[in-house]
């Protein structure tokens, strides 16, 4: 019987297929809480007491297709693992990987179910949401590591780049972390924020107008990070040659979402614009961590 084997082409397709499908259900859940259908389907696993699949109301349905398309995002990660196990040579760091996103999304599973029964508590919503992003985070690294490598015959060939100076690093690491902050900070203050999932859920007791401003804050010194960062690589010629791309996808989704962020404010958040937000917050996120990753590489 032959042996089965994939391509390291191959496999950073598969990988690739699980890092959107992940960021696809971050949107779809975002939705089911924008358009108040958060309690579509009052029961877990069922939808109701009586139906499995339920799709008498507009809410249920909403909610009905977030946790149908969870059977998509559990596929993707399966072959994900599959492929992990049969690409040649084999790599123990993406079969770990790769087996961390199925980890996760059963762990989301879970959640999800806490986030039912509480009755959208927003500790749990922000969890729910916390933890898909650290799934995605494993994704990106996925899809950098599987495409860093090349095989040559039989022998894994690193595309590392040149190492970077101390200085780079550090801000590196300090950029990535205050854009994990202001992204933590960000759920609570959709917490403490109009859009529930259900008129009847249960809000955070935190002032919004001030976790509004400690959330703009870690934002607004992310982007002085950023630019001090900018300054740092301009004045190391094969730095800024590396980095430029990444760094100019950065600074670009950053602006957007801030804009975005301001813009719903002073509008009065309605739902579309949060679910813009939404969804460059996990854009940034995507692009900050690939920019950390090539000043690490």
């Amino acid at each position: 019987m032959p042996k089965r084997e994939l391509s390291d082409s191959s496999f950073l397709r598969i990988s690739r297929i699980s890092l959107v499908s992940l960021y696809a259900i971050i949107i779809t859940g975002s939705l089911v809480r924008l358009t108040g259908s958060g309690l579509g389907c009052a029961d877990w696993p069922q939808c109701s007491s009586t139906q499995f699949v339920d799709v008498s109301t507009g809410h249920a349905a909403i909610e009905q297709i977030n946790r149908l398309f969870t059977g998509v995002v559990s596929a993707a990660v399966i072959a994900a693992v599959l492929g992990s196990i049969f690409v040649t040579p084999r790599r123990r760091s993406l079969i770990w990987l790769s087996s961390g996103l199925v980890v996760g999304v059963l762990a989301q599973v879970i959640l999800g179910a806490v986030v039912v029964l509480t009755g959208l508590n927003p500790w749990s919503n922000m969890a729910h949401f916390l933890v898909s992003l650290a799934l995605v985070t494993t994704a990106v690294f996925l899809v950098e590591h599987a495409g860093a490598t090349r095989v040559v015959g039989d022998v894994v060939v690193s595309d590392a780049k040149l190492p970077t100076g101390r200085m780079t690093r550090r801000l590196a690491d300090l950029i990535l972390g205050l854009c994990g902050l202001a992204i933590v900070l960000g759920t609570v203050v959709t917490g403490a924020g109009p859009h529930a999932g259900d008129e009847n859920a249960i809000r955070l007791t935190f002032d919004l107008r001030s976790i509004t401003r400690i959330h703009s804050t870690s934002v607004l010194l992310c982007v002085a990070a950023t630019l001090i960062f900018l300054a740092q690589i301009r004045r190391n010629t094969s730095e800024w040659m590396r980095l430029k791309a990444k760094l100019e996808m950065f600074l670009a989704v950053a602006v957007a979402q801030g804009g975005v962020g301001y813009l719903q404010y002073f509008s009065g958040v309605p739902a579309q614009l949060v679910a813009v937000h939404v969804a460059l917050a996990v854009a940034v996120w995507i692009s900050a961590l690939r920019l950390w990753i090539a000043v690490r590489q």
